[in-house]
């Protein structure tokens, strides 16, 4: 069994905004694999279905961002998934708009989701898909901005013509979240990074 979770906050607020990447395109693959966010559970909103003969849950961690790993780790252990078997997607501020990385393993580049889950497991082995959303830049164009203005950032929807960009992209990670359940991350790597 797989577990695919898309990182973002939980409530009409935050809907469209960038920090919300991982809900928005797993929204997107879990719709066009027929797969519904029926159930509640593990502080999360699951789904359960079959994608290329492979069972899989998507979930959508209902914590808000920083709490991630306490639904992630839940789920791992309720569906008794081996980490090779779970694939986060999330926002990532140090890819340009719209670039995806796909990789396994690594420290979480400082993104509080990502830290959180690898807490919680007590490990980092486990597969991402980093959507870029960009890093906010001063009035100069610097990109050294404080804490404070990147959180701003990240809690604020995408601009009209970012939106274009990340409208774009979002059936690519689509296809990438196929391609690793189907070839693996070796292929999906060489296909999409």
């Amino acid at each position: 069994m797989k577990l695919i979770v898309g990182l973002g906050n939980p409530g009409r607020s935050y809907v469209h905004n960038r920090h919300n990447a991982g809900f928005i395109c797993l929204n997107y693959f879990a719709r066009m694999q027929g797969i519904r966010f029926d159930k509640k559970q593990s502080r999360a909103r699951t789904g359960l279905g079959e994608v290329a003969g492979n069972e899989v849950v998507v979930a959508k961690p209902q914590t808000y961002m920083n709490l991630s790993g306490q639904s992630v780790s839940r789920l791992v252990k309720k569906f008794d998934i081996n980490l090779d078997n779970l694939l986060v997607v999330h926002d990532d501020l140090d890819l340009p708009l719209g670039k995806i990385r796909i990789r396994q393993g690594g420290g979480s580049g400082g993104h509080k989701g990502v830290n959180s889950i690898i807490t919680e497991l007590g490990s980092c082995d486990f597969l991402r898909i980093r959507v870029g959303i960009g890093r906010p830049t001063t009035s100069e164009g610097s990109t050294e901005v404080s804490e404070d203005d990147i959180i701003a950032y990240v809690l604020s929807d995408f601009t009209a013509e970012e939106k274009q960009t990340i409208t774009k992209v979002i059936p690519g990670v689509s296809e990438a979240i196929y391609c690793l359940l189907t070839e693996g991350l070796t292929a999906a790597m060489n296909k999409y990074n």
